[in-house]
C-alpha cells in the first residue's frame, strides 16, 4: 500500500502544525490548509487520500459543508471531523454528510490514529 496522505485543515496555526508533527511522526505525509476554500482551490490535484477537518473553519466553509461537498465529489475520502465545542446537533449533522469518524478536542493520537487505520485496511 502506498504512504497514506493527510490533509489537515485547521484554521488554528499551532494544532495544524502540532497534528502535522504528530502524523508525520506516525508515518504519513501531510498537506496542510488553513480553509475548506484553499483545500478545495488544490482538490484537483490533492494526494490526499484522508481528509482531518475542524467543524469550525471561522468564515466560510465549515468542516460539515466541507465534508458534503468532498463525499459528493466521488473520491473515495476517509474523511474525519473533529471539534471542540461538542454539540450533538454537530455530530448528527457531521454524520449525515458521510464523515468517517467525528473526534472531540482533546482528542488522544491514538484516537486519531485509530480512524485514520480504520478506513485505510
Amino acid at each position: 500500500m502506498s504512504k497514506l496522505v493527510v490533509a489537515i485543515i485547521e484554521d488554528d496555526p499551532s494544532l495544524r502544525t502540532s497534528l502535522t508533527r504528530l502524523l508525520r511522526a506516525h508515518g504519513y505525509a501531510c498537506e496542510t490548509c488553513d480553509s475548506a476554500e484553499k483545500f478545495l482551490v488544490g482538490f484537483a490535484t490533492s494526494q490526499a487520500n484522508c481528509v482531518l477537518t475542524d467543524i469550525n473553519l471561522g468564515s466560510g466553509l465549515s468542516g460539515i459543508e466541507l465534508c458534503k461537498y468532498l463525499k459528493a465529489s466521488g473520491r473515495s475520502l476517509n474523511v474525519i471531523v473533529m471539534t471542540g465545542v461538542d454539540i450533538q446537533h454537530n455530530k448528527k449533522e457531521a454524520i449525515k454528510a458521510g464523515c468517517n469518524a467525528y473526534l472531540h478536542k482533546p482528542f488522544s493520537s491514538h484516537a486519531l490514529i485509530d480512524a485514520i487505520e480504520k478506513r485505510a485496511a
